[in-house]
């Protein structure tokens, strides 16, 4: 694991005017939208506050929600959600990356320069129809301090989106399992049908042995 320091050091690696990080939240569930984040660091001086900066599932709730309104409050920063109906209509691959495109163009519109931009994105895939710079970074969030930003303001954000809908439908227990498919969550599906939140295309196999096609 990369200390902080090597997290920004990473970054200060890289040459270009503004270094944007990228990262994702939520492409496994089988319940809710995906959320991207993406991350400009504009205040170096932020890096004494991020102490316990890293890969946001390697963090504690607590540790997240307290990086998660530092990085909130002092970069500039956007995220975005693809609800359920669009990653039903085209696929999640496909969702996720556009959530992260969205977000970076959001960061963007707020910078007063445009060139020397460099987008890094976690994981092996670029961003599709981006008209910047980009560059994957396996492992970017326990590589990269600002796709480790980005991968905390996306997962604290959807959590906290992901309890919201537990309050709705609480029978599923997503405040706890955040939409995935544990063993609590597939029994309440087998007992009480699926939701407008479900994603029904993660769901085929379990409601074709069950023939559980109800909505609630």
């Amino acid at each position: 694991m990369k200390s902080n320091h090597n997290l920004f050091e990473f970054d200060e690696q890289q040459t270009c005017k503004i270094l944007i990080g990228t990262d994702e939240a939520g492409r496994g569930p089988a319940a809710g939208g995906v959320f991207a984040s993406a991350v400009y660091i504009n205040n170096k001086d932020i890096e004494k506050d991020l102490g316990k900066l890293n890969d946001s599932k390697k963090l504690t709730p607590k540790v997240r929600d307290e990086l998660f309104d530092i990085i909130l409050n002092n970069t500039i920063n956007s995220t975005v959600c693809i609800e359920v109906e669009e990653i039903e209509k085209t696929n999640i691959l496909a969702c996720s990356l556009k959530a992260m495109k969205l977000a970076c163009e959001n960061v963007i519109s707020q910078l007063k320069i445009h060139d020397s931009i460099l987008t890094i994105v976690d994981g092996n895939q670029l961003i599709r129809n981006y008209d910047y710079p980009q560059l994957c970074v396996k492992k970017g969030d326990a590589t990269s301090a600002s796709i480790a930003a980005a991968s905390i303001l996306a997962k604290v954000t959807r959590d906290r989106y992901m309890e919201k809908l537990d309050e709705e439908y609480p029978q599923y227990g997503w405040a706890k399992n955040a939409g995935y498919l544990t063993k609590e969550h597939s029994e309440a599906i087998l007992k009480y049908g699926i939701t407008k939140y479900h994603r029904k295309s993660f769901l085929k196999n379990l409601l074709s042995e069950t023939k559980q096609l109800s909505l609630l």
